[in-house]
Protein backbone atom coordinates (compact mmCIF):
# COMPACT_ATOMS: atom_id res chain seq x y z
CA UNK A 1 0.00 0.00 0.00
CA UNK A 2 1.28 3.34 -1.13
CA UNK A 3 2.41 6.32 1.83
CA UNK A 4 0.06 9.29 1.03
CA UNK A 5 1.49 12.19 3.21
CA UNK A 6 -0.75 15.10 4.23
CA UNK A 7 0.89 18.32 5.46
CA UNK A 8 -2.07 20.45 6.69
CA UNK A 9 -2.19 24.26 7.61
CA UNK A 10 -4.50 27.00 9.07
CA UNK A 11 -6.44 26.91 5.69
CA UNK A 12 -7.89 23.51 6.12
CA UNK A 13 -9.68 24.59 9.23
CA UNK A 14 -10.55 27.77 8.38
CA UNK A 15 -13.55 26.56 6.18
CA UNK A 16 -14.83 25.26 9.26
CA UNK A 17 -15.33 28.57 10.74
CA UNK A 18 -12.37 28.19 12.64
CA UNK A 19 -10.26 31.43 13.08
CA UNK A 20 -6.87 31.56 11.41
CA UNK A 21 -3.88 32.12 13.81
CA UNK A 22 -3.12 35.58 12.30
CA UNK A 23 -6.90 36.90 11.89
CA UNK A 24 -7.46 40.64 12.85
CA UNK A 25 -3.88 41.78 11.83
CA UNK A 26 -2.65 38.91 14.43
CA UNK A 27 -3.81 40.98 17.41
CA UNK A 28 -6.41 39.52 20.20
CA UNK A 29 -7.91 41.83 22.55
CA UNK A 30 -5.52 44.47 21.93
CA UNK A 31 -2.67 41.81 22.55
CA UNK A 32 -0.61 41.16 20.00
CA UNK A 33 -0.57 36.92 19.02
CA UNK A 34 3.05 36.70 20.34
CA UNK A 35 1.97 38.22 23.80
CA UNK A 36 -0.27 35.17 24.29
CA UNK A 37 1.61 32.70 22.64
CA UNK A 38 5.03 32.56 24.67
CA UNK A 39 6.63 31.26 27.49
CA UNK A 40 7.45 35.26 28.11
CA UNK A 41 3.73 35.70 28.08
CA UNK A 42 2.94 32.44 30.14
CA UNK A 43 5.39 34.20 33.17
CA UNK A 44 4.23 37.52 32.82
CA UNK A 45 0.11 36.98 32.53
CA UNK A 46 -0.90 33.54 32.41
CA UNK A 47 -4.85 34.50 32.76
CA UNK A 48 -4.78 36.32 29.94
CA UNK A 49 -3.33 33.03 28.26
CA UNK A 50 -5.56 31.17 29.35
CA UNK A 51 -8.64 32.80 28.44
CA UNK A 52 -7.01 33.04 24.69
CA UNK A 53 -6.91 29.41 24.65
CA UNK A 54 -10.28 29.14 26.43
CA UNK A 55 -12.13 31.54 23.91
CA UNK A 56 -10.16 28.90 20.99
CA UNK A 57 -10.73 25.75 22.84
CA UNK A 58 -15.18 26.76 23.51
CA UNK A 59 -15.40 27.33 19.90
CA UNK A 60 -13.82 23.96 19.01
CA UNK A 61 -16.28 22.46 20.62
CA UNK A 62 -18.68 24.35 18.41
CA UNK A 63 -18.10 23.60 15.08
CA UNK A 64 -17.19 20.42 12.90
CA UNK A 65 -15.25 19.05 10.41
CA UNK A 66 -15.36 20.56 6.23
CA UNK A 67 -15.36 18.73 3.33
CA UNK A 68 -11.95 18.73 2.74
CA UNK A 69 -11.55 17.08 6.09
CA UNK A 70 -14.06 14.29 5.36
CA UNK A 71 -12.12 13.79 1.55
CA UNK A 72 -9.41 13.20 3.30
CA UNK A 73 -10.63 9.75 5.08
CA UNK A 74 -11.82 8.66 1.77
CA UNK A 75 -7.82 8.05 1.08
CA UNK A 76 -7.20 5.49 3.49
CA UNK A 77 -9.78 3.13 1.56
CA UNK A 78 -6.65 2.75 -1.43
CA UNK A 79 -3.58 4.30 0.79
CA UNK A 80 -1.50 4.64 4.21
CA UNK A 81 -2.30 8.17 4.96
CA UNK A 82 -0.22 9.68 7.33
CA UNK A 83 -1.62 13.39 8.34
CA UNK A 84 0.94 15.70 9.59
CA UNK A 85 -0.85 19.11 11.07
CA UNK A 86 0.16 22.46 12.41
CA UNK A 87 -3.37 22.73 13.72
CA UNK A 88 -3.85 22.49 16.90
CA UNK A 89 -7.85 21.45 16.60
CA UNK A 90 -9.02 17.85 16.18
CA UNK A 91 -11.23 17.90 13.09
CA UNK A 92 -8.97 15.57 11.31
CA UNK A 93 -9.69 13.01 14.08
CA UNK A 94 -13.50 13.94 14.77
CA UNK A 95 -13.72 13.57 10.64
CA UNK A 96 -12.33 10.07 11.08
CA UNK A 97 -8.59 10.17 9.39
CA UNK A 98 -6.85 7.04 11.63
CA UNK A 99 -2.98 8.68 11.54
CA UNK A 100 -2.67 12.38 12.97
CA UNK A 101 0.40 14.14 14.18
CA UNK A 102 0.05 17.80 16.15
CA UNK A 103 3.09 19.29 15.04
CA UNK A 104 2.29 22.68 17.37
CA UNK A 105 0.12 21.11 20.05
CA UNK A 106 -3.50 19.93 20.82
CA UNK A 107 -5.73 22.41 21.71
CA UNK A 108 -8.39 19.90 23.77
CA UNK A 109 -5.43 18.81 25.95
CA UNK A 110 -3.26 20.39 28.64
CA UNK A 111 0.17 19.40 30.79
CA UNK A 112 1.82 19.81 33.89
CA UNK A 113 4.27 22.86 34.41
CA UNK A 114 6.39 20.93 35.81
CA UNK A 115 6.67 17.67 33.84
CA UNK A 116 5.95 17.49 30.47
CA UNK A 117 5.27 13.93 30.38
CA UNK A 118 2.06 14.58 32.01
CA UNK A 119 -0.68 15.13 29.51
CA UNK A 120 -3.99 15.31 30.27
CA UNK A 121 -7.35 15.12 27.70
CA UNK A 122 -9.81 18.09 28.19
CA UNK A 123 -13.61 17.23 28.18
CA UNK A 124 -14.44 21.01 28.34
CA UNK A 125 -13.23 24.58 27.03
CA UNK A 126 -11.89 26.21 29.94
CA UNK A 127 -8.60 25.69 31.48
CA UNK A 128 -8.00 27.85 34.61
CA UNK A 129 -5.81 29.12 37.16
CA UNK A 130 -5.59 26.50 40.24
CA UNK A 131 -6.37 23.42 37.79
CA UNK A 132 -3.29 21.37 38.76
CA UNK A 133 -1.50 18.14 37.75
CA UNK A 134 -1.16 15.28 39.88
CA UNK A 135 2.13 16.83 41.41
CA UNK A 136 0.29 19.86 42.41
CA UNK A 137 1.55 21.94 39.39
CA UNK A 138 -0.29 24.31 37.55
CA UNK A 139 -1.61 23.05 34.36
CA UNK A 140 -0.55 24.76 30.80
CA UNK A 141 -2.39 24.64 27.08
CA UNK A 142 -0.28 21.42 25.24
CA UNK A 143 0.39 23.87 22.55
CA UNK A 144 4.30 25.02 21.35
CA UNK A 145 4.64 28.29 21.92
CA UNK A 146 6.53 30.98 19.80
CA UNK A 147 10.11 30.24 20.77
CA UNK A 148 9.80 26.69 22.16
CA UNK A 149 10.89 23.52 20.19
CA UNK A 150 8.62 21.54 18.01
CA UNK A 151 9.24 18.04 19.70
CA UNK A 152 7.46 15.73 16.96
CA UNK A 153 9.53 17.71 14.03
CA UNK A 154 12.17 15.05 13.95
CA UNK A 155 8.98 12.47 13.51
CA UNK A 156 7.60 14.35 10.80
CA UNK A 157 10.66 14.30 8.49
CA UNK A 158 10.73 10.45 9.21
CA UNK A 159 7.01 10.47 7.69
CA UNK A 160 7.42 12.82 5.06
CA UNK A 161 10.31 10.53 4.08
CA UNK A 162 8.33 7.61 3.35
CA UNK A 163 6.23 9.66 1.13
CA UNK A 164 4.84 7.78 -2.71
CA UNK A 165 3.01 11.24 -2.92
CA UNK A 166 2.81 14.47 -0.78
CA UNK A 167 -0.33 16.57 -0.23
CA UNK A 168 -0.08 19.96 1.32
CA UNK A 169 -3.23 21.97 2.35
CA UNK A 170 -3.79 25.49 3.61
CA UNK A 171 -0.97 26.78 4.38
CA UNK A 172 1.79 29.33 3.34
CA UNK A 173 4.64 27.92 3.63
CA UNK A 174 6.73 29.71 5.60
CA UNK A 175 6.22 29.07 8.90
CA UNK A 176 9.26 26.81 10.15
CA UNK A 177 9.87 24.29 10.36
CA UNK A 178 6.93 22.68 9.33
CA UNK A 179 7.24 24.96 6.12
CA UNK A 180 10.61 22.71 5.13
CA UNK A 181 9.38 18.95 5.64
CA UNK A 182 8.77 19.35 1.64
CA UNK A 183 12.16 19.41 1.45
CA UNK A 184 12.44 16.27 3.15
CA UNK A 185 10.17 14.25 0.41
CA UNK A 186 11.84 12.40 -2.39
CA UNK A 187 12.36 14.48 -5.58
CA UNK A 188 10.86 11.85 -7.42
CA UNK A 189 7.64 11.96 -5.35
CA UNK A 190 4.58 13.51 -6.74
CA UNK A 191 3.40 16.79 -5.22
CA UNK A 192 0.28 18.87 -4.58
CA UNK A 193 -0.27 22.11 -3.00
CA UNK A 194 -3.58 22.75 -2.04
CA UNK A 195 -4.26 27.02 -1.30
CA UNK A 196 -6.14 29.63 -2.37
CA UNK A 197 -2.80 32.01 -2.37
CA UNK A 198 -0.80 28.69 -3.28
CA UNK A 199 2.50 29.90 -4.94
CA UNK A 200 5.41 27.88 -7.06
CA UNK A 201 8.28 26.28 -4.78
CA UNK A 202 11.07 26.77 -5.90
CA UNK A 203 13.44 23.51 -5.91
CA UNK A 204 10.72 21.46 -5.50
CA UNK A 205 10.27 19.18 -8.25
CA UNK A 206 6.77 17.43 -9.70
CA UNK A 207 4.45 19.99 -7.61
CA UNK A 208 1.42 20.48 -8.87
CA UNK A 209 -0.36 23.76 -7.58
CA UNK A 210 -4.05 24.24 -7.38
CA UNK A 211 -5.75 27.53 -5.96
CA UNK A 212 -8.78 26.29 -4.62
CA UNK A 213 -10.07 26.15 -1.31
CA UNK A 214 -9.39 22.73 0.13
CA UNK A 215 -13.55 22.35 0.72
CA UNK A 216 -13.69 22.82 -2.98
CA UNK A 217 -11.17 21.17 -4.64
CA UNK A 218 -10.64 18.08 -2.60
CA UNK A 219 -13.40 15.94 -3.43
CA UNK A 220 -12.14 16.01 -6.65
CA UNK A 221 -8.55 15.38 -5.92
CA UNK A 222 -9.14 12.54 -3.71
CA UNK A 223 -11.16 10.71 -6.27
CA UNK A 224 -8.13 11.67 -8.82
CA UNK A 225 -5.76 10.18 -6.51
CA UNK A 226 -8.04 7.27 -6.25
CA UNK A 227 -8.14 6.59 -9.83
CA UNK A 228 -4.46 7.68 -10.59
CA UNK A 229 -2.59 6.39 -7.79
CA UNK A 230 -4.10 3.84 -6.39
Amino acid sequence: MKCLVVLTGAGMSAESGIRTFRDSNGLWNNYRIEEVASPEAWEKHPEVVLEFYNQRRKQLFEVEPNAGHRALVRLEEKFDVQIITQNVDDLHERAGSSHVLHLHGELKKARSTVDPDLVYELDHWELKMGDTCEKGSQLRPHIVWFGEPVPLFDQAVQIAKTADIFLVIGTSLVVYPAAGLIRYVERDVPKFYVDPQAFPVHGVPKLEVIREKAGKVLPKLVEKMLNRFA
